[in-house]
């Protein structure tokens, strides 16, 4: 079975992984699930910041609107569902002795973030009739 389709069947029945190596350090597990905490708390300011492009910026030509409220919305479902993915990934690391999976998602949405927010500089300059 894949390491993709293990992790999943972990997201749903989290107690599995104390079937996997030894129990680390509760301090490390609790760090691992604060930092899981804060991807969600971005995840919901960046559907927050979707809906709000969409809802409060109404003047806004029609396709910069929407493009932009959805590649905010697209990022935030992603940077939700990396974030358990994540916690998932690193739980199993710590239990094993492994070191922690490195990741190139912080980099993607990043740089997601500066196109949309470059978008954005580029509409308040230009005005919002395009």
């Amino acid at each position: 079975m894949s390491n993709f389709v293990q992790s999943l069947k972990l997201w749903f029945a989290p107690e599995g992984i104390r079937e996997d190596g030894d129990t680390p350090d509760y301090r490390f597990s609790l760090a691992n699930e604060r930092t899981f905490l804060a991807w969600l708390r971005t995840a919901l300011a960046l559907i927050g910041g979707g809906f709000a492009v969409d809802q409060f910026l109404p003047d806004l030509r029609w396709g910069w609107r929407i493009g932009l409220a959805l590649a905010l919305l697209a990022a935030g479902v992603l940077c939700s569902l990396r974030s358990v993915n994540h916690w998932v990934r690193c739980e199993r690391a710590m239990r094993r002795g492994e070191d922690l999976p490195a990741s190139r998602f912080p980099t993607v949405l990043s740089l997601a973030v500066a196109v949309v927010a470059v978008a954005m500089v580029v509409v308040v300059l230009f005005g919002w009739e395009g």
